[in-house]
């Protein structure tokens, strides 16, 4: 479990497949991200017990109440969409509509990256956007990521269709230069 000033990122538990599913449905979290929208309940506790089964995937919840509002992870190695080392890990992220825009997912972002580099020992984060998710580019400046290539013709296995996806990269050291950690 990894803590934020407001947020708790733990294990996902089935009891969660009715909030994922509330928030996942949505037509406007999944398609941008490269996954089609939840279609039922029992498709988000499926979701559960096998993509978000990794040890390094979590649900972001508030503190406040504990209910999983989004995911943040790491796909570490060959788990990773991208060809990268053993010790570098791909950061995954998603959250609610109904909290876009108030800081949460570069919150929990730089806890996942203080946990990569400071426990995981990871020498280098990756993360991904398609053309037009202009939120997820931001969210990623703000955690340090600095673009790394953009790959013209990418094939997204669950929307079955070819997008521009920008590439953004951050190493060990620059994460060590950033002032606000």
């Amino acid at each position: 479990m990894l803590k934020t000033e407001r947020l708790i990122m733990r294990s996902w538990l089935e009891s969660d497949a009715a909030s994922l599913y509330q928030y996942a449905s949505d037509d406007r979290v999944g398609p941008i991200a490269g996954w089609p929208a939840h279609q039922s309940e029992e498709e988000s506790l499926e979701i559960i017990r096998t993509v978000f089964s990794h040890p390094a995937i979590y649900a972001v919840a508030l503190k406040e109440d504990n209910v999983a509002i989004g995911m943040a992870g790491l796909l570490i190695g060959k788990d990773s969409n991208f060809e990268i080392a053993d010790n570098e890990a791909e950061v995954a992220y998603w959250i609610g509509v109904p909290f876009w825009g108030q800081g949460f997912i570069p919150e929990a972002v730089k806890e996942l990256m203080r946990h990569a580099f400071e426990e995981l020992k990871m020498d280098a984060l990756w993360c991904g956007y398609f053309a037009e998710n202009e939120q997820s580019f931001k969210a990623q400046a703000k955690c340090g990521f600095k673009h790394h290539h953009t790959e013209a013709k990418q094939f997204n296995q669950f929307m079955n269709d070819y997008r521009v996806e920008h590439i953004s990269r951050i190493g060990k050291d620059e994460w060590l230069g950033l002032e606000n950690k």
